[in-house]
C-alpha cells in the first residue's frame, strides 16, 4: 500500500518596503544640518517637515509589517522634527538681524543727510546749522544811514544794516569770498538792493579756519513802507542758500 505525500507550497517571500525610512533618514539630516545656518532655515523647514512625514509613514509600513526599519524610520522622524524647530529658530534670528541692520541704515542715513536749512525762514539771531557744521547768523536789522556818495541807496527809502556771521565748526578750511548774499523787501517782495560806501559791501574777504568765525556788516535799501526784510545768504555752490525774515522797525 503506497501513500502519495503532498508537500504545501514554501510561503512567497515578503519584499520590505523600506525606502521611505531611509528617504527620511536623509532628508532629516541634511535638514538638520541646514537648519544650523540660520539663513538656510527655509531649506531646513522644507527638508524638516518631508523628513518627519516620510518617517512618520514609514513607521507605519512597520507596524504593518510591511517594513522592517524601524529605527531608522524613527530617527528620521525626530531629526525632520528638529530640523523644523532649527528653521523656525533660524527664521527668528535672520529676520531679527535683518530688521537691527535695516534700522542701523535708517539711522546712519538721518545722521549723514544733509541738513537743508533752507526748508524753513529763520527769525533774526537765529543760526542756520550746515550738514559740515558751517554755521551762518544774520542779526536784526538795524537803521542806516548811508553816506553822501554811497551806491544803491534811492533817496526817500530807507536803509537798514545787518550782521551777518560765519563760524567754520567744521575740519577743512572754508572759502567764505563764495558767500553771496541778497534781500527782499516789503509785501510784494521787491529786492531791496544792498548799499555800497565806504563803510558796508565789501563782502567777505579770505578764508575761515575751522574753529574761525568772520564778521560782515551789510545793508539794505528798501522802500520806506516796508515792515519786513528778507534776507538770504548763500555760502557756496556746494550750498542751500538760507533766508532770515526779518522785522523792520
Amino acid at each position: 500500500m503506497s501513500y502519495d505525500t503532498q508537500v504545501p507550497p514554501a510561503a512567497p517571500h515578503r519584499v520590505m518596503r523600506n525606502g521611505l525610512g531611509t528617504a527620511a533618514l536623509i532628508l532629516g539630516i541634511i535638514g538638520t544640518l541646514s537648519g544650523i545656518v540660520p539663513l538656510l532655515f527655509w531649506l531646513a523647514g522644507v527638508l524638516g517637515l518631508i523628513a518627519l512625514i516620510l518617517g512618520l509613514v514609514g513607521k507605519g509600513r512597520v507596524k504593518r509589517g510591511e517594513a522592517n526599519n524601524k529605527g531608522v524610520a524613527l530617527t528620521g522622524a525626530l531629526l525632520g522634527l528638529a530640523a523644523l524647530i532649527l528653521s523656525v529658530v533660524g527664521a527668528v534670528i535672520t529676520f531679527t538681524a535683518v530688521s537691527e541692520a535695516v534700522d542701523e541704515i535708517d539711522k546712519a542715513i538721518k545722521e549723514t543727510a544733509p541738513k537743508d536749512p533752507a526748508a524753513k525762514n529763520l527769525a533774526d539771531g537765529d543760526t542756520s546749522v550746515y550738514d559740515d557744521d558751517l554755521k551762518v547768523t544774520v542779526s536784526d536789522p538795524k537803521a542806516y544811514k548811508p553816506s553822501e556818495f554811497a551806491a544803491g541807496h534811492t533817496e526817500g527809502n530807507k536803509a537798514y544794516q545787518v550782521t551777518v556771521v560765519v563760524e567754520n565748526g567744521g575740519k577743512k578750511k572754508f572759502d567764505a569770498t563764495l558767500v553771496t548774499l541778497s534781500g527782499r523787501a516789503g509785501t510784494n517782495g521787491v529786492t531791496a538792493e544792498q548799499i555800497f560806501d565806504e563803510k558796508v559791501g565789501a563782502g567777505f574777504q579770505g578764508t575761515v579756519l575751522p574753529g574761525k568765525k568772520a564778521t560782515l556788516t551789510v545793508a539794505f535799501d528798501v522802500p520806506k513802507d516796508a515792515k519786513n526784510l528778507t534776507v538770504e545768504v548763500n555760502p557756496g555752490f556746494d550750498y542751500n542758500a538760507s533766508q532770515w525774515e526779518l522785522k523792520l522797525g
